[in-house]
């Protein structure tokens, strides 16, 4: 019994990677700022030299609570044709006694639609790696000798594909992308400590799907609404609606609703009938343009359903940098 209990609570720490309504990826409530952590294709979208930091502190005030950090850059390799969008992105993410450390190298072949160029069609191609590891001493276990968890820190590193399509116009913008491609493959596990017990602690493939559109309601301001669709095939299906108010080109201001909704049935549903699908959150966001060349975001997300009892809310941060010259960098500023 006692190693069962003591397994129970290896999984349940494994598991609390995944974000509320049973997806397992990373997440931000700032993508809407920068899509190219959830879509390849968005490489280069900005057609301009763009920096991105971002740091999100989840489930403030539970130990071991999920830490996360996003470094990225994109831009265009052509400035004249506009048609190749490379970025590099890293993520690292510490969860209790497991850590990601991730990389990502990105490609996007943009294809003009049109003849003033308001309308670019984009296949996107991510490739890089992630280090998983796993430090058998946070765990703390009952028994020092117990080999249900590791002696010390193991890892290992999984090679990784990702895909996606992005279309966009000045009005409205749609894409689809899939993640994890390679990092879901059950063939081989990622760890094996002693001759009988293996855990797989890898991702499994997610698919993304994002919309939105942007709307003049007056001089000075716009409305921007946005979704975000996950699925991982595993728990309920993710949905993140947004809405932000555009002031003046520089000041944003709004909010989002973070729920898991029923659109297939899955394994859980059938054996006990339970539903996850009443797990939610919702969060406010902001983003200023210091500058022309600098923006500063922060969001809040807070937690209402029954697990609000345990955890807090989650704080995000993001710093984004515009590099070139002003003459490099375009007229007319990206709203998506």
């Amino acid at each position: 019994m006692k190693r069962i209990i003591r397994l129970t609570i290896l999984v349940v720490s494994m598991g609390m990677a995944w974000e509320a309504h049973g997806q397992q990826n990373i997440q931000f409530t700032q993508y809407i700022f920068n899509s190219m952590s959830v879509n390849p294709a968005y490489t280069g979208y900005k057609e301009e030299w763009f920096g991105q930091l971002g740091l999100r502190g989840q489930w403030v005030g539970l130990e071991g609570a999920p830490q996360t950090g996003l470094l990225s850059i994109d831009g265009i390799a052509d400035p004249i044709t506009k048609r190749h969008g490379v970025g590099l992105q890293l993520t690292a993410d510490n969860l209790g006694p497991q850590s990601a450390t991730s990389m990502y190298a990105n490609y996007a072949f943009r294809l003009r639609l049109n003849e003033e160029d308001t309308q670019r069609l984009s296949f996107g191609i991510g490739a890089g790696a992630t280090q998983y590891s796993l430090d058998g001493t946070v765990l703390d276990p009952i028994e020092g000798s117990d080999q249900i968890v590791p002696t010390g820190k193991i890892s290992s590193w999984i090679p990784d594909l990702r895909f996606g399509v992005y279309y966009y116009n000045p009005k409205w913008y749609a894409g689809v992308s899939v993640m994890d491609m390679l990092s879901g493959d059950q063939t081989n596990n990622i760890f094996r400590w002693d001759n009988t017990t293996t855990d797989n602690i890898r991702r499994k493939r997610h698919l993304y799907v994002i919309g939105g559109a942007l709307f003049d309601l007056s001089p000075g301001l716009k409305l921007r609404p946005s979704l975000l669709v996950k699925e991982d095939f595993k728990g309920p299906t993710s949905l993140d609606l947004n809405a932000m108010f555009i002031f003046g080109d520089r000041f944003w201001l709004g909010g989002g609703w973070r729920t898991g909704v029923t659109v297939f049935e899955r394994e859980y549903n059938r054996i006990s009938g339970n539903s996850l699908s009443g797990r939610n959150s919702f969060s406010a966001v902001t983003q200023i343009y210091v500058t022309e060349a600098l923006r500063i975001g922060y969001s809040y997300d807070h937690i209402i359903s029954r697990l609000s009892n345990v955890r807090n809310g989650s704080h995000e941060v993001t710093l984004g940098v515009t590099f070139g010259s002003k003459a490099q960098r375009i007229l007319s500023p990206r709203f998506f």
